[in-house]
């Protein structure tokens, strides 16, 4: 019997390999765009960055240590320079598509991090399945920006798994939907008319703000934001701005607000304020050709009619007055029940024969 060469005893002691076969290696070294694996076979084995991960320009050596063990698909047993190509990436592919095919039929809710923001939605990876959330299931309303998902961690559902097609999709909006539901009908179960309610300014338009009650919005329109007059209410309230608001109205799942609250009523002592016979100062609020409106506390107005401003004649009111203007006048009327009240200037002028005796 002839003696094996050494050569042939070391191809001996080392086990033989094929393509497509998942074998276990240990890393020797790591470059920025490739790892060298010993796979037990008499030569080294290569996984080139693209055949590590999807991440585009990955760093390796930020990803991977010498002694690290992982398991590899052997892709080429000599890839023309006596090393093996092997691929990591198809591995946990295989077994990502495994547990994303289980996630979908079980409908599990997965989160991963944003790893791609595509003009049509977001693209995330779970053990190297692209997973696309196309811009209309990414939320419950429009999103003009998705720029802001960028490396965010999201969860989602998987509403469509294709592995032969390639073709994965996640859904972020249902969840959004189901939880939103969820808490308007915690949020209706304990609420009802005349509770006072924390609430988070959501949205301000010209005819009022939107009060996010944690489950739904109520609208707190610009006539209930105060007892006095309200220019506009993006002078009043900002996004964000954390209100105590009155629930007015609950009519189906549309919530009126009001910040009037009834303690806080100016006509509650208006009858004492403003008795007829009182002299009592305001600013004129606004006029009109019959007379002014002169606000004497936010919330109280009363008329000025054209025939009461002065023992001369007036044509009208704009004539003498002027919006802003601090008026005195004596309060001839008063009507509580219809929050009306009339005021004279012309009753507080000295008559020009009493004038005259002045001077005397």
């Amino acid at each position: 019997m002839s003696e094996l060469s050494f050569e042939q005893m070391l191809e001996d002691s080392v086990k033989t390999i094929r393509t497509g076969e998942v074998v276990e290696g240990t890393v020797i070294d790591v470059k920025k765009d490739e790892i060298i694996l010993n796979i037990g076979y008499k030569s080294d084995g290569i996984v080139t960055r693209h055949e590590y991960t999807n991440i585009q320009n990955a760093d390796l050596t930020t990803m991977v240590s010498p002694g690290d063990k992982m398991e590899v698909k052997v892709l080429k047993v000599n890839d023309g320079d006596g090393q093996v190509q092997l691929s990591y990436r198809r591995v946990a592919a295989e077994r990502g598509s495994k547990r994303l095919e289980e996630a979908f039929e079980n409908r599990e809710v997965l989160t991963a991090k944003v790893t791609q923001v595509l003009d049509g939605g977001l693209s995330v990876v779970i053990d190297e399945s692209r997973i696309f959330i196309p811009a209309s299931l990414v939320s419950d309303m429009y999103e003009k920006n998705l720029g802001k998902y960028a490396d965010q961690e999201i969860e989602f559902v998987i509403t469509e798994f294709n592995p032969r097609r390639r073709r994965i999709i996640g859904d972020r909006k249902q969840l959004l939907v189901e939880r939103k539901l969820k808490l308007q009908e915690e949020l209706f179960a304990r609420i009802k008319e005349g509770d006072v309610v924390e609430g988070t300014v959501k949205n301000v338009t010209d005819f009022g703000a939107f009060i996010d009650l944690g489950g739904a919005d109520g609208l707190l329109h610009i006539s209930e934001m105060s007892w006095g007059r309200v220019e506009h209410p993006k002078k009043m309230f900002k996004v964000g701005d954390q209100l105590n608001v009155l629930i007015k109205e609950i009519k189906g799942t549309k919530i009126a607000l009001s910040l009037k609250f009834d303690d806080a009523n100016p006509w509650l002592t208006a009858d004492e304020k403003y008795a007829v016979g009182n002299t009592v100062e305001g600013k004129v609020a606004r006029m009109t050709d019959f007379g002014a409106f002169v606000e004497l506390e936010p919330g109280v107005d009363a008329l000025l009619h054209v025939s009461q401003i002065s023992r001369e004649h007036v044509e009208k009111p704009s004539d003498v007055l002027s919006v802003g203007q601090v008026v005195t006048a004596k309060v001839v009327d008063f009507n509580g029940e219809d929050r009306k009240i009339s005021l004279s200037m012309k009753a507080l002028e000295v008559p020009a024969e009493d004038a005259g005796e002045d001077f005397e």
